[in-house]
């Protein structure tokens, strides 16, 4: 048991220490370098990823945001937010895996997350990949529409 303790230990560090750097790659021109995000544009993550995850339908609504993109207006504290998230399905299953999971722990995240949380895994991330009928940009908007979170 305290080998697998160990292990997830060293995982979750060398994840920590790669998030940053994809975050600053991919994301943080539109979401701001502490996830602040874009006014009117693009919503913030910070003090609201962790909220969606929370929901039974956030977490995978984050993965397939990340993967295929994501158009239509969304509404985060009250503000209405309207840009379009390219998708970002060139980054591996362990990339899209690790910035999920930095972006769900940085910022004061983690301490909004439920108790039960548990890491976004690699498999998790190539299972919706490997979907069938692929969700679109606007069809993930409508479902992040319905998603009730603060």
């Amino acid at each position: 048991m305290r080998t697998l303790f160990g292990l997830l230990t060293f995982l979750s560090l060398a994840l920590g220490q790669a998030g940053p750097q994809i975050y600053q790659q991919n994301c943080a021109f539109c979401h701001g370098d502490n996830g602040q995000g874009r006014p009117g544009a693009f919503p913030p993550l910070a003090a609201h990823a962790s909220e969606l995850v929370k929901t039974p339908e956030g977490r995978t609504h984050l993965i397939n945001a990340v993967l295929f993109g994501m158009q239509g207006p969304v509404r985060v504290k009250g503000i209405t937010y309207n840009g379009v998230m390219p998708a970002f399905a060139q980054l591996s299953d362990d990339q899209i895996a690790t910035v999920l999971n930095y972006i769900l722990n940085a910022w004061g995240n983690d301490k909004l997350l439920p108790r039960d949380h548990r890491p976004i895994t690699a498999s998790e991330v190539s299972s919706a990949r490997n979907v069938a009928d692929k969700p679109t940009p606007q069809q993930i908007g409508g479902i992040r529409s319905r998603i009730n979170v603060p």
